[in-house]
């Protein structure tokens, strides 16, 4: 570890103070969260709250919803108290073209800070057979955002569902896998 040259990265802060605090004091760049709770909680509110707050602090931010319309999270944006409108938007679920979409510069020649998958469940991977939600897809999906979260210093935020039982839906590796 003597080795290992660097500083300690600069956090965004989002200015929701109580989700700061469980971030360990704001957002890590090139860090992994998963945002888990039951159906209705507010997990994709929040993140869009997140990505607004984000994207007026300079951090362009790519918000990516495989459950709801572009129209459908337009109506959760208005009634934010947030100005959500330079947030862009994705309604995808092949993580091939999330993926591309996130490494592209954005119109405005900025390239993507934050990325927002709402949610790991609908996400799926040509790589592989099976519908999205499955072991396999969940696992595969995550890993392959995990390591462009790394590889390219990306925030990556990623919704999952909670089942009946209070867990997290999918492979137990999906809790491992993020930061």
């Amino acid at each position: 570890l003597r080795a290992v040259t660097g500083a300690e990265t600069h956090r965004w802060r989002t200015g929701l103070n109580e989700f700061d605090f469980v971030l360990g004091g704001g957002i890590v760049p090139g860090s992994m969260v998963l945002v888990g709770g039951e159906p209705g909680i507010g997990k994709s509110t929040l993140l869009l709250q997140v990505a607004a707050r984000l994207e007026q602090s300079a951090h362009a931010t790519l918000y990516v919803s495989g459950e709801e319309s572009a129209l459908q999270v337009k109506l959760r944006a208005d009634r934010l108290a947030e100005q959500a409108g330079g947030v862009a938007l994705l309604t995808e679920t092949s993580l091939e073209t999330i993926l591309a979409t996130a490494m592209q510069p954005r119109d405005d020649g900025r390239r993507i800070e934050c990325l927002v998958v709402d949610s790991i469940q609908t996400v799926h991977t040509e790589l592989l057979e099976g519908a999205p939600g499955n072991v396999g897809q969940v696992r595969e999906c995550a890993a392959r955002l995990m390591r462009f979260a790394k590889e390219s210093g990306t925030a990556v935020f990623v919704i999952g569902h909670v089942t009946k039982g209070g867990g997290i839906a999918g492979p137990k590796t999906l809790e491992h896998i993020v930061d």
